[in-house]
């Protein structure tokens, strides 16, 4: 049985999900925008949306909240900000509550970064996958070399000094070179973080159907390690196996996810874990995907059920151990509900295998362990002691 007798921290996602256009590789729940965005529409859906699920976390503080897409900077200003007024009037925030809103450099000009900033957008994430325009064709991104760069300019004149900057790697015909000169051409601009990640071919993209030619094994493997290498020099330490950034500059946000925190999405397709203390349990539920059901039903879950503590165990895992530092060990009874002693014969046979460090007070990969990570994380699949 699980038991829960500690805070847990909470954020708060919010999905805007309409792009200009969708990428070729991208399986997030974007949609192309139509002519005339319907934001006043989708504002008060969202508010209804954020009302419906107050009874769950009632007088709960956010430590952060993070507007995702989609591209999140089609939206007006005015519309943020009204979205944040009526947050802020439901919810308390905590003093140092970081609001994230990701960009499209091709969406951009100074008066909108100014307004978001005004509004009370404190952390800047832009997308830039890349700052070639070769591979931004290659991408079917809507932005070249020259918006990205002036998007990063403006912003940072508009006084954003958190600004997190989307890199990939592994694109279609990228030398070893390329990946990195696209890594220098960011790091001139001094960002407090990088999100650094390898293009994935998934289903339901057009890359799946229409496959590119991507860089072979030996290729990707020299990237990672003169990657990190580059970026080490520079100051950029790699805290998860995608995000680099200064000391004590970390996504919040993220954080919160991988250390196995709440949180509750709102918008279309978006998705919650939510711990109910009262009950003792923890539930995930998603909304409605499609934008238009999402404004025309008004009935916004679509999937809604309790985790197992079998489940419980192996999704703490699975997020914990992204973290390179890893994370106390007492996170896992904080926020499983569940004694560590129902897997320790499987951190055992881990720290045997030197996968896992042998330390009682932190749950952390060794390099080897992040090298295989899947494999370790797979161990906790099994049944755990009873």
């Amino acid at each position: 049985m699980q038991k829960f007798d500690c805070p847990i921290p909470l954020s708060l996602y919010i999905h805007l999900p309409w792009c200009v256009r969708k990428c070729p590789y991208c399986d997030f729940n974007s949609h192309q925008a139509p002519d005339s965005l319907p934001e006043e529409l989708y504002v008060r859906a969202l508010v209804k949306d954020l009302e419906e699920h107050l009874p769950q976390i009632w007088g709960r503080r956010l430590t952060s909240i993070f507007f995702g897409g989609g591209t999140p900077s089609l939206f007006s200003a005015a519309s943020v900000d009204k979205i944040l007024r009526e947050v802020n009037t439901r919810l308390p925030l905590g003093p140092d509550v970081e609001i994230t809103l990701e960009a499209n450099p091709g969406t951009i000009d100074e008066s909108r970064f100014k307004g978001f900033r005004d509004a009370g957008i404190n952390r800047l994430s832009l997308g830039l996958q890349s700052l070639q325009d070769e591979k931004l064709k290659a991408l079917g991104r809507i932005h070249n070399r020259e918006y990205a760069l002036r998007a990063i300019e403006i912003a940072q004149r508009v006084g954003f000094d958190n600004i997190n900057l989307d890199l990939m790697h592994g694109l279609p015909n990228q030398s070893v070179e390329d990946a990195l000169e696209d890594l220098r051409d960011a790091l001139v601009w001094k960002t407090n973080h990088l999100s650094w990640y390898q293009l994935t071919i998934e289903p339901n993209t057009l890359f799946h159907s229409q496959p590119p030619t991507l860089p072979t094994e030996d290729v990707l493997a020299d990237i990672q390690e003169q990657g990190k290498s580059l970026l080490a020099q520079h100051g950029m330490y790699q805290y998860e196996v995608s995000a680099y950034s200064k000391p004590e500059r970390e996504c919040a946000h993220n954080l919160n996810y991988w250390e196995f925190g709440d949180y509750l999405g709102i918008g279309a397709g978006a998705h919650s874990k939510l711990t109910d203390m009262d009950k003792q349990i923890i539930t995930r539920h998603s909304q409605i995907k499609n934008p238009r059901d999402y404004l025309s039903d008004q009935k916004f879950i679509a999937e809604q059920r309790i985790i197992s503590p079998a489940d419980t165990m192996f999704e703490f895992m699975l997020n914990a151990l992204r973290l390179n530092q890893g994370v106390p060990s007492h996170y896992f009874a904080e926020r499983t509900g569940l004694s560590l002693s129902i897997v320790q014969s499987v951190i055992s046979d881990a720290i045997h295998k030197k996968l896992l460090e042998n330390n009682p007070n932190v749950l952390c990969a060794t390099e080897l362990g992040q090298r295989f990570l899947n494999d370790l994380v797979g161990m906790f699949l099994d049944k755990p002691n009873r």
